[in-house]
């Protein structure tokens, strides 16, 4: 496979990445709502999921969503309604125990974010079609390396630069939420933007 294919893909695939979208819009309801450390574990589920794909889409995944179209809407619904299970579970977390009245989140284990972050990413809708649309347009028959082997070159480069943007991105949103969540009112406000956020998230992914 040719350099110069690899970083042409590499520079198409980071004008999409840093294109803002349902993972950006994920990944800063992390970083609002609890947290740096929340908001980079989800790059890293969102980046494993992307990883998944990778390796799937190189065993052939790819041409099966093509031959039977129905898979990827089925899928497109499955993650919206994921998101709203997260975000309504976020909103149930702030219910206190007396009055109605809401209380402080309590951050979620790490163990758990990256496990949903993972799910979601493995379940987004533009995730699949970069590897429908854009991925097949860079493999080359005729390379000596097998299609097997482009597609996983190619997904790892897209891995890679989520990772790099998604970073940012936690990292930015993180510090936003931390200098506007100094109070339980606040955190208690922002978690609840974070939930607001993933809901528009799961519109947004319904829509695709």
């Amino acid at each position: 496979m040719q350099t110069h294919a690899l970083l042409l893909f590499l520079g198409v695939d980071l004008l999409l990445v840093c294109t803002p979208g349902p993972d950006w819009l994920y990944i800063a309801a992390r970083g609002l709502g609890q947290g740096r450390r929340a908001a980079l574990t989800a790059v890293g589920g969102v980046c494993a999921g992307y990883t998944v794909h990778t390796l799937l889409s190189s065993a052939g995944l790819a041409a099966a969503l093509r031959a039977v179209p129905a898979l990827l809407p089925a899928l497109r619904i499955a993650g919206a309604a994921y998101l709203l299970v997260l975000a309504v579970t976020m909103l149930l977390a702030l219910r206190g125990g007396g009055g109605g009245e809401l209380a402080a989140a309590r951050p979620q284990p790490t163990a758990t974010v990256l496990r949903q972050s993972m799910l979601t990413a493995l379940l987004n809708p533009k995730g699949l079609l970069l590897y429908l649309s854009l991925v097949p347009q860079f493999v080359d028959p005729a390379s000596d390396l097998p299609v097997g082997g482009q597609v996983l070159a190619l997904g790892s480069l897209n891995v890679l630069a989520c990772a790099v943007v998604y970073a940012a991105v936690a990292v930015a949103a993180g510090r936003l939420g931390g200098r506007l969540g100094g109070t339980p009112q606040a955190a208690r406000r922002m978690t609840m933007v974070s939930a607001l956020l993933l809901m528009l998230v799961a519109g947004v992914t319904a829509g695709t």
